[in-house]
């Protein structure tokens, strides 16, 4: 059938050999240890979809950037545990679970329990650039225990 681009997207393990290893960022941004893996979205025939399927995996010690968004993620942990800064508060995260980072929700990820931390993250192909905590916002946010415990910025 002319056009039709359905297809399989091999794995192995938390690995999909025919996609290419990210760097996660390199804005200057601060974050750790970490790498991403575009799985739906960049390759032919599926610029129709309004989303991105990526991977994302931190190793022992690692983190996301401390940012915030005007679109949603949709995120499912496959692997690991670890913790989410989600706005003011912690909360801990294991493989199966799902989070929820609403609009406007600083967030950050940490593999701090020892372990490799690796999560599908599904975000709208058409999305606004990530905005970093304001000098304002941070202390803010360094006046939480529990989030000041974890907070890398």
């Amino acid at each position: 059938m002319s056009g039709d681009f359905s297809h399989v997207l091999r794995g192995e393990g938390f690995t999909w050999p025919a996609v290419p290893l990210r760097v996660y960022k390199n804005d200057g941004s601060p974050h750790r240890d970490i790498t991403r893996r575009t799985l739906l979205g960049d390759a032919p025939g599926e610029a129709a979809l309004d989303f991105e399927v990526r991977y994302f995996e931190l190793q022992p010690g690692g983190y996301s950037t401390l940012e915030r968004h005007q679109h949603p993620h949709a995120v499912v942990i496959l692997r690991g545990r670890g913790s989410v800064i989600l706005g003011e508060r912690v909360e801990t995260v294991a493989g199966g679970d799902c989070v929820y980072v609403a609009p406007q929700c600083f967030h950050q990820f940490h593999a701090d329990a020892g372990e490799v931390l690796g999560f599908l993250c599904v975000v709208s192909r058409e999305r606004d650039r990530p905005v970093l905590p304001s000098d304002e916002e941070l202390a803010r946010l360094r006046r939480v225990p529990a989030v000041a415990r974890l907070l890398r910025v």
